[in-house]
């Protein structure tokens, strides 16, 4: 795969209007120019991408517009934390972007002029970066080319990344820092929400040691060679961060952490880290971080971070209401609304799972995230509720195991409303309490096919679309789950004359079986932030049962 690259003298203009300056960060087949625009004579930042050389206008001309549609999108779903692209153009075969300028340095800056970080660094922007990916992959989005040169960090407040809407614009796998390109991008293989963990797992492993985890070459396509091939070297100065780094670089996606395992780790380290050392003073090459302080600074930046996951949980929520492989009818579905969904419940506390274990020594059962270590929980009687003090949950959920072996945890007062069941093919179980109108359903079959997407869209909406007053929101997107395939769709519908919107995930677990979450709340009350705590609360703790 050979690219082209623009050279541009500061003297001239591109597309007859942005003038770069001068450069501030260089990354394989990728620059970053301070500029100015000189039709309004104000600055700028220019990005200059080279193109695959066999890349047509047409393709070049949608990859422009698809990177600035993307930027507007990302800002809706993920305000303040992505940088704006004003303007995208091609030229001598380079793709342009024009960014407003940001308030902050580039993470690959930095890190050239400070050296390495050490892991509680590393650990608050990798922790910034995740929450920035949790809200895009909660839309469907793949990043796809995360890099230290997509990110700023700033003095204070949360980094900003840019490079969204680059992911499968050409036919190039990789367009830019193809050092941080996963495996599969490696191999041109389709990509969904684990390259950018993958990617994230690369930044850290940047920053601790000083290099990337695979090294640049002379070409792209033999450094993608390289991602592909060449064994991980072992981290040596990640510390606690060694078993996060080396679970997020597993070259089978399946085997990534999952970005629930690594927030719960990330978070972990930090507030260990708090809980370490009393309040100081930064040392200089702090500077540039957000929370410098790593004693009380670091205890306040994973309060926030809670709080935000909260809310990005609810855009990742947003979709599961459907049963993948059997009767799509909405049974039990919530009845027309008596009072309003309760109240917001609080922040939860922060959550207290260990780092994943290294390769060698982790095991992964269908009844468990990817990778994932926690306390096993107290024995419960089948088909009981128990109270799960100190195992991280939000104040008033408790862990319910079903009769059927399925686990999750649930509100105070919820209950099965309804089960019904095809035989021994497939099972559906709708949870719910007295006078509260949202319901949880979830849903089992033997019969659901190899392809996610598709049985949303042949088996499920077919049925749907024959209810009062629905609506399909947006496209079914793929997506993974617990380190499986996984796809998601949202909807509005009428029941019993209340206008109602339900987020579906379905994933597969192997051998044609799955299993899908339906939560519907009344569309008024969608963001509540009882309702998004609840759906992050759901898919977070969401356990198949033991094959």
């Amino acid at each position: 795969m050979s690219m082209v690259k623009a050279h541009v003298s500061t003297h001239e203009l591109v597309a007859g209007r942005y003038r770069p300056l001068d450069v501030l960060h260089r990354e394989t087949n990728r620059t970053c120019w301070y500029g100015e625009d000189v039709s309004t004579e104000r600055p700028c930042l220019l990005t200059e991408i080279g193109l695959p050389a066999s890349t047509d206008e047409e393709t070049a001309l949608r990859t422009a517009a698809g990177v600035v549609r993307m930027s507007k999108t990302m800002r809706v779903v993920s305000p303040g934390r992505i940088a704006s692209v004003v303007d995208a153009v091609v030229e001598e075969g380079a793709l342009w972007t024009v960014t407003e300028p940001v308030d902050g340095i580039l993470l690959g800056e930095l890190l050239a002029q400070q050296g390495t970080f050490d892991h509680v660094q590393a650990a608050r922007v990798g922790l910034e970066l995740l929450e920035v990916l949790e809200a895009a992959h909660g839309e469907g989005i793949t990043h796809g080319e995360l890099s230290p040169g997509q990110v700023f960090v700033r003095d204070r407040g949360a980094v900003i990344v840019t490079g969204f809407g680059l992911a499968g614009a050409t036919l190039a796998p990789r367009l830019s820092a193809p050092s941080y390109a996963s495996p599969e991008q490696a191999r041109d293989e389709r990509i969904g929400p684990a390259a950018d963990l993958w990617a994230l797992g690369a930044i850290l492993y940047t920053l601790v040691e000083g290099r990337p985890p695979f090294r640049d070459r002379d070409r792209p396509a033999a450094t993608l060679k390289g991602v592909d091939r060449l064994p991980l070297r072992a981290p040596v100065r990640a510390g606690p961060l060694t078993q996060i780094v080396q679970g997020l670089l597993r070259k089978n996606s399946r085997e990534r952490l999952t970005r629930w395992a690594v927030r719960d780790a990330l978070v972990k380290v930090l507030s260990e880290e708090a809980d370490a050392a009393p309040p100081q003073e930064p040392r200089p090459r702090l500077r540039g971080l957000p929370g410098v302080a790593p004693g009380r600074g670091s205890r306040l930046l994973i309060a926030g971070t809670a709080l935000a996951v909260v809310t990005v949980a609810a855009a990742v929520l947003t979709v599961t209401k459907a049963l993948p492989g059997t009767d799509s009818a909405t049974t039990g579905e919530a009845p027309a609304p008596s009072a309003s969904a309760s109240a917001p419940a609080p922040a939860p506390p922060s959550p207290s799972v260990s780092p994943s274990p290294s390769p060698s020594t982790s095991t992964s059962t269908p009844g468990n995230r990817t990778d994932e270590t926690s306390s096993p929980p107290a024995p419960t009687t089948p088909g009981s509720a128990s109270a799960t003090a100190g195992t991280g949950l939000p104040p008033g959920y408790r862990e319910y195991r079903s009769p059927e072996g399925f686990s999750l945890a649930l509100p105070k007062g919820w209950k099965p409303l309804d089960t019904s069941r095809q035989e021994d093919l497939a099972y559906r179980v709708t949870f719910g309490a007295a006078g509260d109108p949202r319901t949880l359903a979830v849903t089992y079959s033997k019969a659901v096919g190899s392809d996610a997407v598709a049985v949303w869209r042949d088996d499920v909406e077919p049925g749907l679309e024959d209810h009062p007053g629905y609506e399909r929101l947006g496209d079914i997107r793929a997506t993974t789950y617990q380190g499986r395939e996984a796809a998601d769709m949202q909807w509005i519908e009428q029941v019993d004359g209340t206008r109602v919107r339900t987020f579906g995930r379905g994933f597969l677990i192997g051998g044609g079986r799955g299993y899908s979450l339906r939560w519907t709340t009344p569309a008024a009350d969608w963001n509540d932030d009882a309702n998004q705590q609840a759906l992050d609360t759901f898919l977070s703790t969401f356990r198949v049962p033991s094959d």
